[in-house]
């Protein structure tokens, strides 16, 4: 089964908790904190892998997640970094957010990786917070969750040369005739009903080996999601060259062939820019060959090439070949991806004290990136820790925004994932 769109959801590692041990040695008294740090957890990344075609490993599972970190432990011993897992995608794989919409990462080069969900920091242990006036802190991080989120996946395939066109008009058979592919093939609309890749052998003297896709049928509406196409048409979105088979045998070749045009301009214009030959299929039948000198004569006075076979019988294929071959590139650029190589979206997240407050009908909201991770990373059981946690809601500013929103004590105030009870500082009074 071909399979090229999938929505997978994945959670990169916590981070281990920051140890709180104090140093125990005989004939050391007083020996002070000796806590190390957590590991960060591991992150989640997709690489580019050769061997991939589709996201057949996707179909069935969809849920990843990376090892967390180790916790530190005492004589200032740091835990374990969890292990980042790599999950291996084809080249061609668009990763879109799917809670925003935004892309990710377009992934073609073989290699290229794309972090999709950051491990956790570790905590630090007590070691961190020892001072001249409290030089036996009992107070350690916790570590800070991974990232989770949901992405949806999208192949376009990479191949040099797509075929386009109506159901029937021969894409198949045109497949099978110039590669050793060979896909499903009957004389009925259809029959095509995923993507089929086939590899044209240009002759002895061409170093060059060009790869074909089979696009199943588009039809009238298809950029719009009518019949099979809407799911295929960005199967073609990477492909060097276009080759637009028409049938020559139906009733209208050339309403056909406007048909498939007016569908590729209105999924993506870009498409009617790349080097395109039409293919007018069938010459073996007698419609056909009553048909051929006016849709000819109409192509070459609006400019486009255009060349007439059987891919049945075989009549015209080298000519045909031979004007592939004219339009793909020499090897040496053939040995390049049909695209650029990728692109991986940076978003830096600021870590600054700026902060918000909102009031819902649970309680308070505060929101702030730094004061979200330092309340997750807070053991708030340790009154030492607690309080730590108090005196920086005083010194960003946070203990007084929330007495001027109206906090009340008992009030619930939710900063991130944690809930806690409003209790006013004797400081804040």
């Amino acid at each position: 089964m071909f399979l090229d769109e999938v929505r997978i959801s994945v959670r990169a590692g916590a981070g281990g908790d920051g140890a709180a041990t104090m140093r125990h040695e005989a004939h050391v008294p007083r020996g002070g904190p000796d806590g190390g740090d957590g590991g960060r957890g591991g992150s989640v990344y997709l690489r580019v892998d050769a061997g991939q075609t589709t996201l057949r490993d996707f179909r069935y599972r969809h849920n990843f997640s990376a090892t967390p970190g180790g916790s530190g432990e005492r004589q200032k011993r740091h835990g374990k970094a969890g292990d980042d897992l790599f999950l291996p995608v084809p080249p061609g794989t668009a990763v879109i957010d799917e809670a925003s919409g935004a892309l990710i990462a377009d992934l073609v080069a073989v290699g290229q990786e794309a972090l999709i969900a950051r491990g956790g920091r570790g905590g630090l242990g007590n070691v961190h917070f020892a001072t001249s006036t409290h030089q036996a802190p009992r107070h350690a991080q916790r570590g800070e969750p991974g990232e989770e989120r949901t992405v949806r996946l999208e192949l376009r395939l990479i191949a040099d040369v797509g075929l386009v066109g109506l159901p029937n008009a021969g894409k198949s058979t045109l497949l099978a005739a110039l590669t050793a592919a060979r896909p499903k093939i009957a004389p009925y609309p259809f029959t095509t009903l995923e993507p089929n890749l086939g590899v044209l052998d240009m002759g002895e003297d061409d170093g060059r080996r060009p790869t074909i896709a089979d696009v199943p049928g588009l039809i009238e509406g298809a950029s719009s999601g009518a019949g099979l196409g809407h799911a295929f048409l960005r199967h073609v979105e990477r492909t060097r060259v276009l080759l637009h088979v028409v049938d020559g045998a139906a009733k209208d070749p050339q309403w056909d062939h406007d048909t498939i045009r007016d569908e590729l301009e209105a999924h993506d214009p870009a498409l009617l820019a790349k080097p395109m030959l039409v293919v007018f299929n069938k010459l073996d039948l007698p419609a056909a060959q009553l048909t051929w000198p006016e849709f000819a004569a109409r192509q070459r006075a609006a400019g486009r090439d255009v060349v007439a076979i059987s891919a049945d019988t075989g009549e015209g294929l080298d000519t045909l070949r031979a004007a592939v071959g004219a339009m793909l590139p020499d090897a040496e650029a053939m040995a390049e991806a049909p695209e650029p190589a990728g692109v991986v979206v940076h978003r830096l997240e600021a870590a600054g004290d700026g902060f918000t407050i909102e009031r819902d009908e649970e309680g308070f909201v505060v929101r702030g990136k730094r004061i979200e991770r330092l309340a997750v990373q807070t053991n708030f059981d340790n009154e030492e820790s607690a309080e730590r946690f108090q005196r920086e809601l005083l010194r960003l500013g946070i203990d007084g925004a929330l007495r001027k929103a109206g906090v009340r004590p008992g009030d619930d105030v939710r900063i991130g994932e944690v809930v806690l009870a409003w209790e006013p500082s004797e400081e804040g009074v």
